[in-house]
């Protein structure tokens, strides 16, 4: 069975987010944005797949799925995909400071400074930086510094040529001042100096005690071995381990040393050997400047034209007038709420509803990653002060969040709300909450079921949906979720939703073969999935086999695919694009034929191993009308999007899709009129 190799896979989904910086459709500012956001990406991709691997290096693993080789060779492979995405990533940024420049916009650096810019910038330096920089002298006869993840450094060279003396010491830039300053003037063009340049600049007046002749400063970052090691010490509790697991995340095996390919060789290896890194292919040179993500911050100088137009989220038109009751809709019909193009905020008012209705008895949710500031975490806490028995399923193994949902976890419990921890061995990445009432006598529940996280910040920038129902079948098999929460021995049988680890795989399988059936009985055969990720390889070859029945399958995977389309014989029925734009694309929809008779669901699980065996995730039947139409509308506009869409194809070339006609479609954009008509027109 033919597969892409999954790290492949993702490496050709960053160079779709890397093209983006290059697209001239794109507003200027956002484009160096979108390389802070490549960078971001590469920087976890480091610190998990590429650790993974080298793992199964030391455990000599010998295959790799996909791939036509070992770990080793998969390694190398990545580094030389690397490179080349490099390359592309420098021409980018030169490209864009080309522009800038065109526009009256200047980046400096500490070598090409005016004496006026100079007396600005000392000023700075002197009252927001110099307190924060603690600069490191080396020595062989101490201990090499503990560097840390994520962070920047610079490698301090100084030369005495009369004594032929060298003094190495370091400097981590520090990431509390932002890392860009714009240079006071009253000129028409516009200046701007990178925070590491700054400090190269006051360099001789911090290391002023030292007789030198030369001094130096390159940048370098290490990443490291994002993985946790839990404990396995029966005396400490989960949250205990976690904590601990967290804190030794900080000294984690070193996957990549990215340094200034300018650097001294005797600079270098008095660094690698400190380490202890060796030649190889976590070794990378780069350019002047590193940790990119910081460019997500980039400034836009107050012009309108260098980013995006404002697209604020619009409301619900059911929801437009705050004075009536939320959750008394819920419980009459079925509503779907879709970001970033509705507002979140209608999430928020239904708990802050829920914590002062005195028929509301019980809030249970789950959270996998909130906001630093959440207004979820503050509703949860009006209703359990207003007397509500509100439960939390925290998940604290939320890869890079586990230490804000450690700390949460106990602000919660200190404000009287119950946290449990989920299933043992299994990640909770559900997206559910249900509140029950009395109403005259009677017992009432609504339930959300959700593609993205409780999450106001990325509620702008992803795009999800949340089904919010009262249908009876539904909740009770929500509440059947939470109850394995807490008895995790509980395995209730679930006829309305799939829920992984227990059902998922064999109702995904049960949909596609009634497709199969209905293929080979000469009836009209269709699947159209909305995805993050395909990697799962029973799901494919499934895919492969449906598709070798006839039955046409549309797919929109944003990241990793490792199904390989266009295959003759096996998967020449598949088409499968990938969409890069302004949000992210996030939502997981899915629609099968059903014999004319449509299956709509949207879920909270990619097709992966994770998702389906795992994790406990829950995708749920759409039975509505017009929110089925909403959902086969964002997936039509994705598949005939011919300005943000690439084609996957069996080379991985990313190619743009150019559709059929001359028009030109975004799909992001034409979803957000779609919602704000309906506005509009209710």
């Amino acid at each position: 069975m033919e597969l892409f190799n999954r790290e492949l896979s993702w490496l050709s989904f960053n160079e779709r987010v890397l093209q983006e910086s290059l697209d001239e459709g794109n507003p200027l500012i956002e484009r160096i944005r979108f390389l802070g956001i490549y960078s971001n990406n590469l920087d976890e991709f480091f610190r998990v797949r590429v650790a993974t691997i080298r793992r199964m290096v030391v455990l000599g693993t010998k295959k790799v799925e996909g791939f036509k080789g070992g770990p080793q060779k998969l390694l190398a492979e990545i580094k030389n995909i690397v490179l080349d995405q490099q390359q592309l990533f420098l021409l980018a940024y030169e490209k864009l400071l080309q522009e800038l420049k065109e526009k009256h916009i200047l980046q400096t650096n500490e070598s090409h400074l005016k004496e006026e810019e100079i007396a600005a910038i000392s000023n700075y330096y002197e009252n927001r930086v110099r307190p924060q920089i603690v600069p490191i002298m080396l020595s062989s006869r101490r201990r090499f510094p503990t560097l840390q993840d994520k962070g920047i450094y610079l490698a301090i060279k100084m030369t005495s040529y009369d004594k032929e003396k060298v003094k190495y010491a370091l400097i981590q830039i520090p990431n509390t001042v932002s890392r860009f300053y714009i240079i006071p003037n009253e000129s028409e063009v516009k200046k701007i100096i990178l925070l590491d340049d700054i400090i190269r600049y006051h360099l001789a007046t911090i290391f002023s005690i030292f007789t030198f002749d030369k001094i130096e400063a390159y940048t370098f970052k290490i990443t490291r071995d994002a993985e946790l090691d839990l404990d396995d010490d029966i005396s400490k509790s989960f949250l205990e381990k976690m904590e601990d697991s967290v804190e030794m995340r900080k000294v984690g095996e070193t996957v990549r040393f990215v340094y200034d390919s300018a650097m001294p060789v005797d600079l270098l290896t008095y660094l690698m050997q400190a380490q202890g890194l060796e030649a190889g292919e976590n070794i990378i040179p780069g350019g002047r400047y590193h940790n990119f993500k910081d460019f997500m911050d980039f400034p836009d100088f107050g012009r309108d034209d260098f980013v995006f137009d404002p697209a604020p989220p619009v409301v619900h038109p059911a929801f437009q007038n705050l004075s009536s009751s939320i959750i008394k809709k819920i419980l009459k019909e079925d509503f779907l709420i879709t970001y970033p193009f509705q507002t979140f905020q209608h999430i928020i008012d239904i708990l802050r509803e829920a914590a002062i209705d005195p028929k509301v008895t019980s809030i249970k949710i789950n959270l996998y990653r909130v906001a630093s500031d959440s207004q979820i975490i503050n509703a949860l806490i009006s209703a359990a002060k207003n007397g509500k028995r509100v439960s939390v399923v925290m998940e604290l193994q939320a890869r890079f969040d586990e230490k804000n949902n450690i700390n949460w976890s106990n602000y919660l419990e200190d404000n009287g709300v119950t946290v449990l921890f989920g299933v043992q061995n299994l990640k909770v990445h559900s997206k559910l909450f249900i509140i029950k009432r009395k109403s005259g006598g009677k017992s009432q529940a609504i339930v959300h079921i959700g593609t993205g996280n409780f999450h106001e910040k990325t509620a702008r920038i992803y795009t999800d949906c949340s089904l919010l129902t009262a249908n009876p079948a539904i909740t009770k098999e929500v509440d059947k979720v939470f109850k394995i929460f807490k008895n995790n021995f509980d395995r209730s049988v679930f006829r309305e939703l799939m829920v992984s680890p227990f059902n998922t795989r064999r109702k995904l399988s049960s949909l596609i073969d009634k497709e199969i059936d209905n293929a080979t009985q000469g009836e009209e055969a269709y699947i159209y999935i909305k995805i993050n990720n395909l990697v799962d390889t029973k799901v494919i070859k499934k895919l492969y086999e449906a598709s070798k029945a006839g039955v046409k399958i549309y797919a929109v995977v944003r990241g990793i695919c490792a199904l390989v389309p266009g295959v003759k014989g096996s998967s020449e029925n598949i088409e499968v694009r990938s969409v890069v734009g302004r949000y992210l694309e996030h939502s997981r929809i899915f629609i099968f034929a059903n014999g004319g008779n449509e299956r709509y669901y949207i879920s909270s699980a990619d097709w992966m191993g994770r998702n389906l065996d795992r994790r406990i995730e829950v995708t749920a039947p759409v039975y509505d009308e017009e929110i089925q139409k909403d959902l086969k509308f964002m997936i039509e506009a994705a598949l005939k999007d011919n300005t943000k869409s690439r084609i996957i194809d069996q080379g991985l070339k990313n190619q743009r899709y150019k559709g059929d006609g001359d028009v030109a479609y975004n799909s992001q954009e034409e979803v957000y009129k779609y919602f704000k008509n309906k506005l509009t027109d209710s």
